[in-house]
């Protein structure tokens, strides 16, 4: 077979900063996903296309669930909805013991469909509407305060229905990692979170069970969380001293940081992301060694998504040109844009060809197919020729791209799941012009 033939072209390379090693020499193809061939699903299922390892999720989830259970006696995982809401991934988290956790109406019912009991559903967020807040109560599920406001809408709530519901507060607070989530919740700093608690305690409406905090995302500083757990400890303890009881739970949210590299890292993300151990050490050490009675601890909720998630998705792709820019860098077009990989405004995504290449790197611009300036997925990559019809695939991105992706000029693609047994199975359907007009409606003079 006639080899395609690469056009001699001498550039200085500045896609990315070289560590000790030096350049990369090549760029090794990811030709099968579990067992199953890259090229094959692209056939059977189209292009682009996203695809789930079920065998990742479980793998992943477990890695983490241990290095917590090994050093804290009470361990609960509750799966974050917005992170990737797809019923098929939430149930497979649901099935490794996973509650359910949520931050709209919306999500909530999504969770109730899949089979999640109201009292392993923890309720987030600043958009709780009345109706929310009512349907949660009568379920026992754990709602979390983000406001006064709606600390007053829930006792009237509570009044309305005469029942009492399972509430904690959100507090958020100074950690050393700026800038700080003061946003959601009662601040620990300027007393709001303690005058939060002393008003639903003088309340015969409301029951305090738990604390939660969500100190921000992509966590870098592990030690962070432990700086929060040790404040929610100490709020704990000032309960259980003041009021005499003791708390079921503390929260300490998600943002765990997956091993995707940030834009503009020196390193990539899997050589400076804290693993789950460095985490667990962090938090369980604030606890066990906080004022808490040792005989009461409480139980230590963790909301991760993005950590236990990103791994196991993967999009998959076509070149559809190549082209040179004005300042002579090569640029590819492929059939995946922005609106299907929201986290490359914030990510360097790792490219892989679907299939071995030549070792001749080049710097590379890659863009989607929208008819916009911004749908750049990566500005500078050293990669090789992929010319027209050729597959690619995009690795770690199983976190918000299926919830934060948007149905703009093309249509949202086919989502696969492969099972364990590395059997196939679609588990989101590709949308039509129809699905995309059904909820629109013409106004009769303009039907003709």
């Amino acid at each position: 077979m006639k080899r395609q033939f690469e056009r001699p072209y001498i550039k200085k390379l500045k896609a990315g900063m070289p560590s000790k090693f030096g350049m990369p020499v090549h760029t090794d193809p990811i030709t099968h996903i579990d067992d199953v061939s890259v090229t094959g699903l692209i056939e059977d299922f189209g292009s682009p296309l996203f695809v789930i390892s079920e065998s990742t999720i479980r793998n992943t989830y477990n890695e983490a669930y241990d290095a917590f259970k090994s050093r804290y006696p009470k361990v609960q995982f509750a799966w974050s909805y917005k992170t990737n809401y797809l019923d098929a991934v939430c149930k497979v988290f649901h099935s490794e013991g996973s509650w359910a956790e949520v931050v709209s109406g919306f999500e909530y019912d999504k969770a109730i469909r899949n089979g999640v009991k109201g009292s392993q559903i923890v309720f987030n967020g600043p958009d709780k509407s009345d109706e929310d807040l009512e349907k949660a109560t009568r379920n026992n599920s754990l709602i979390h305060i983000d406001h006064f406001d709606e600390l007053y809408s829930l006792i009237s709530v509570a009044e309305k229905i005469d029942k009492v519901p399972k509430v904690a507060i959100r507090v958020n607070m100074d950690t050393g990692v700026y800038p700080m989530w003061d946003r959601f919740g009662f601040n620990y700093e300027n007393g709001d979170a303690w005058d939060a608690i002393n008003r639903i305690m003088m309340s015969d409406k409301l029951e305090l069970i738990g604390l939660h905090t969500h100190i921000g995302t992509y966590m870098l500083a592990a030690n962070a969380y432990g700086i929060a757990t040790a404040k929610l400890a100490d709020l704990a303890f000032r309960i259980e001293r003041k009021y005499d009881i003791s708390l079921k739970y503390i929260d300490l949210g998600g943002g765990f940081a997956s091993k995707n590299t940030l834009k503009g890292a020196y390193l990539p993300g899997k050589d400076t992301v804290p693993s789950f151990d460095d985490y667990a050490e962090a938090i369980t050490g604030a606890l066990i060694n906080s004022e808490i009675n040792p005989s009461r601890l409480p139980m230590l909720i963790l909301e991760t998504g993005r950590a236990l998630i990103d791994d196991a998705g993967y999009l998959l792709g076509t070149v559809l040109a190549n082209k040179r820019l004005s300042d002579g860098r090569r640029s590819t077009v492929v059939d995946t844009g922005v609106n299907l990989l929201f986290t490359s405004f914030w990510y360097d995504h790792e490219f892989y060809p679907a299939k071995q290449t030549s070792d001749h790197l080049e710097e590379t611009s890659i863009y989607g197919p929208l008819c916009m300036n911004i749908d750049i997925l990566r500005e500078a990559i050293a990669f090789p020729l992929l010319k027209k019809g050729d597959n690619f695939v995009i690795k770690r991105i199983g976190a918000y791209n299926m919830t934060q992706w948007m149905q703009f000029i093309t249509m949202r693609p086919r989502v696969v799941m492969i099972d364990l047994n590395n059997e196939v199975h679609k588990i989101r359907e590709l949308e039509t012009l129809d699905t995309i007009v059904l909820n629109e409606s013409v106004p009769k003079h303009l039907q003709k």
